[in-house]
């Protein structure tokens, strides 16, 4: 099969509230052809309780229990991203990688080989981290602990899901909106 036959692959790396899900559903509703949404709030729907959070374990150590088989649920979550892409079908991806658990994993290393030959976008979506909270206070109306500091799980987020990360574009979403996002994703992906 040419690479011509191969879906292209979108994944947005970023933190918690960054935006992500907003430029999926723009992705979706706009770019030509079936995109699915392979991303990890998807993903994290079909864990067992007894595995939660699953791929969503925040940045810091806190279940070195669970490690182990979160580097196979994302092995399997990205083999899954590549036999669709290999099918010819579109696949974006909202995920928060990040490599500070109670030791190194280099998971995100392994999922990008995974996918090596396939036609992969990989985009850094960042955003400050008052405009974060702002977006936690209007989800949930909590987002600052009682003496209005910022979680440190949420400090967390913001440093370790883009360390050592490169990308072949970065969008801050607190000047880009959805729409704009991803219009720049769209042109990125036609030099692939």
């Amino acid at each position: 099969m040419s690479s011509d036959a191969y879906g292209h692959i979108v994944i947005l790396n970023g933190p918690p509230r960054s935006g992500k899900s907003s430029i999926v559903e723009e992705i979706q509703a706009t770019f030509p052809g079936v995109w699915l949404n392979i991303g990890v709030d998807h993903y994290m729907k079909m864990i067992p309780q007894q595995f939660q959070p699953g791929i969503g374990l925040r940045p810091g150590g806190e279940r070195p229990d669970l490690e182990e088989t979160i580097v196979q649920m994302y092995q399997g979550l990205y083999q899954s991203i590549a036999a669709h892409s290999r099918l010819g079908l579109n696949v974006v991806v909202d995920v928060g990688h990040h490599d500070f658990y109670s030791q190194k994993r280099d998971i995100f290393s392994c999922c990008r080989a995974i996918l090596q030959g396939l036609p992969v976008l990989l985009v850094g979506i960042h955003c400050p981290i008052d405009i974060i909270m702002k977006r936690r206070l209007a989800t949930w109306g909590a987002g600052y602990q009682e003496d209005g500091t910022i979680p440190l799980p949420v400090q967390r987020w913001q440093h370790a899901v883009h360390d050592g990360h490169s990308y072949d574009v970065e969008i801050d979403t607190s000047v880009s909106s959805p729409a704009q996002s991803a219009a720049l994703i769209e042109e990125k992906l036609r030099s692939l």
